[in-house]
């Protein structure tokens, strides 16, 4: 048991430096295309978008909580909300649904 625990964070390990060293060594030069240069840049935020998404959809306990929630966030920061303001909106919305 202690030796697939062991086998199993050397895995991760490796695979964590993988993902950061192999761009490093292979990319030398500035990136001079502009596609991938803007592909590089919405990555981010497109991995954060995919990780979040189901889980504000199913946090509520209903999907329709979840759903309304992310409609009012999105409304909110689309007027240009802060940040507490939107995430207070979404959680009371949210919350509120959930009880009905």
């Amino acid at each position: 048991m202690a030796d697939r625990v062991w086998a199993s964070i050397f895995v991760m390990a490796a695979v964590t430096i993988a993902i950061r060293v192999i761009p490093v060594t292979l990319m030398r030069k500035p990136v001079k295309s502009r596609f991938i240069r803007s592909f590089l840049t919405y990555v981010p935020y497109v991995t954060l978008a995919v990780m979040t998404f189901p889980s504000i959809v199913e946090s509520a306990g209903t999907p329709l909580a979840g759903y309304a929630a992310l409609v009012v966030g999105i409304v909110l920061a689309w007027l240009g909300a802060g940040l507490p303001v939107v995430a207070a909106a979404c959680s009371v919305v949210a919350f509120v649904l959930a009880l009905l």
